[in-house]
């Protein structure tokens, strides 16, 4: 299957250093959704940059059957909806990948 990549960046300048009560549900709701999609098979990979400057992005790994597919999962997500992340969607195709991939993620993602 046909596999992308979204890139997230924060919308807001200060969001990093306070975030709104909104941007904090929107934030939780984005990982929630995230990992129901990763149980489900069509999230790859999920995560973000660990630095806390202007520079700071994620990005979602997924597979879908078509651009148009990817994109609606993209816009779906619930802080790109809320505006709270700025996305950009990509078509990417992994490829290597370590075994050791599944021994860094959480055990369980929610």
């Amino acid at each position: 299957m046909p596999q992308f990549l979204y890139q997230i960046r924060p919308a807001r300048a200060g969001f990093l250093g306070a975030p709104t009560p909104e941007e904090c549900e929107a934030v939780e709701d984005h990982f929630d959704y995230l990992a129901g999609l990763t149980r489900q098979g069509v999230v790859l990979l999920a995560g973000r940059t660990t630095n806390d400057d202007v520079s700071m992005f994620g990005i979602v790994l997924l597979e879908a059957p078509s651009e148009a597919a990817a994109r609606d999962v993209m816009v779906a997500d619930p802080a790109v909806a809320a505006k709270v992340f700025a996305a950009e969607l990509f078509p990417y195709r992994v490829a290597l990948a370590s075994p050791r991939l599944l021994d860094l993620a959480p055990s369980d993602p929610s």
